[in-house]
């Protein structure tokens, strides 16, 4: 049985491994979009410049060298949108394939809109211990263990002398008309005993060789919670860090915004040069961009969080993310090892 049980944490491994794998792709796609959006936005943006650079330029206010800066700059954000538009489709293609379909078999992928999935606010993760044990390789380690600790008892049982209860029927006569007569009938019973008596010496080195093997299953289930818990501990990790990073490029995003439309309507007054124009468009360009690329990346960790937990977990008992960021590992593998 815990054969069977480990051959169906293989199988459930596989299963989360696929969905994270499909969720994570999804996710880049989302995050390309959302870049190529960006850039075309900004792309309006830097023409609207190029307009007013062109006029100031007319009206003898500005030089060309002002114009062709704004054309420079507006070339160079188009340049980026292939790329980009490129990794959204490489993104759908591994999608597809994840799906069961041929690439570019669902080209509506490529071009789909809507906002990046939002992570949840907070993520219960649990007891350490309790989490752990919903990993495939965790389960599947202590189901090994278990079995190869029964080994060691079918083992010993070869110490012991082996009782079977024997028995036969049939028919005896010497005459065929009374073959199947009442007093035809033959029937035997009687017990059988088995003892390995002289084989003490096979018997104690398998029972050793067992043992070395369950000694050997228990190590291997040691380093698969030791190695649970660090790839738990680095999601929980990147994910906060990542939450506290995007917090920040909201903020920084919002203001490059505002410095953007203050340093056009300056310029457009005469009050400020270009470079400065410039240079407050490549600032928000850069900072929206990181911001859209850290919404997906927010996501992806969040995935593989959800992988590292085992594929899925729920909020009943257990602690908010905040509370769980400086868990006991160590306790955690104890506690488990024990059970």
């Amino acid at each position: 049985d815990a054969e069977i049980e480990s051959s169906e944490e293989d199988l459930r491994d596989v299963l989360v491994s696929l969905l994270a794998e499909v969720a994570r792709d999804y996710v880049d796609l989302r995050t390309f979009r959302s870049r190529v959006t960006i850039a075309q936005r900004n792309l309006e943006t830097q023409r609207e410049t190029l307009d007013i650079a062109q006029w100031r330029a007319k009206a003898g206010l500005a030089t060309d060298l002002d114009v062709e800066q704004a054309r420079y700059a507006l070339e160079q954000t188009r340049s980026q949108i292939p790329t980009l538009r490129q990794g959204a489709e490489t993104a759908a293609h591994a999608l597809a394939v994840l799906l069961g379909r041929p690439p570019g078999a669902i080209p509506e992928l490529a071009e789909a809109t809507g906002p990046m999935p939002a992570p949840p606010e907070t993520i219960a993760v649990g007891v350490p211990a309790d989490t752990l044990r919903r990993r495939p390789d965790v389960r599947r380690a202590e189901r090994a263990a278990a079995a190869q600790n029964a080994q060691i008892g079918v083992a010993k049982a070869d110490w012991y002398p082996k009782f079977t209860l024997l028995g036969s029927i049939g028919l005896d006569s010497t005459k065929a008309g009374s073959l199947f007569t009442k007093g035809s009938w033959d029937y035997g019973i009687g017990p059988k005993m088995t003892w390995n008596l002289f084989d003490a010496g096979r018997i104690r080195g398998n029972v050793e060789a067992q043992e070395a093997l369950e000694e050997q299953s228990l190590l291997q289930y040691r380093s698969a919670v030791l190695q649970a818990l660090q790839e738990v501990e680095d999601a929980l990790v990147a994910y906060v860090q990542e939450r506290d990073r995007r917090g920040s490029l909201d903020a920084g995003t919002e203001a490059a915004r505002r410095a953007v439309g203050l340093a056009r309507d300056q310029y457009a007054s005469g009050l400020i040069d270009f470079q400065t124009v410039l240079a407050a468009e490549r600032a928000l360009l850069t900072l929206e961009d990181q911001r859209a690329a850290s919404a997906g990346r927010l996501v992806a960790n969040v995935i593989g969080l959800y992988k590292a937990l085992g594929g899925g977990w729920t909020s009943e008992g257990a602690e908010d993310v905040e509370d769980v960021e400086d868990a006991d590992g160590v306790g955690a593998m104890k506690e488990m090892e024990t059970r």
